[in-house]
């Protein structure tokens, strides 16, 4: 666990929003025609949509969070679906509880 990487990550309203819709995702995105949100996340294009940000400000946002291991990428046809990894973010939370 890269614990800059992911607080870096962290340190954006935006990003946190992102997070925090794709815990919830049917209650924050429409159903998707392919794959579903437990098994391949969200499509770029509704993150983008919901967020109001441009396509390659969204795309930089979820690469972080991908890169700070706090999302799992998953690509379908020509589309990236994203969503969170659970297990990593409990780790987190464990982290904080126990050494910070």
């Amino acid at each position: 666990m890269d614990q800059v990487e992911i607080f870096k990550a962290l340190s954006n309203k935006k990003r946190l929003e992102i997070l925090a819709w794709l815990k919830e995702p049917e209650k924050h995105f429409p159903k998707q025609e392919c794959g579903e949100f437990s098994k391949t996340g969200v499509c770029v294009g509704h993150i983008q949509q919901k967020s109001g940000l441009t396509q390659s400000t969204v795309s930089e946002y979820l690469s972080m969070l991908q890169r700070a291991d706090l999302l799992i990428a998953t690509r379908l046809g020509q589309w990236t679906h994203y969503k969170r990894n659970e297990e990593a973010i409990k780790k987190l939370g464990l982290h904080i509880q126990d050494e910070l």
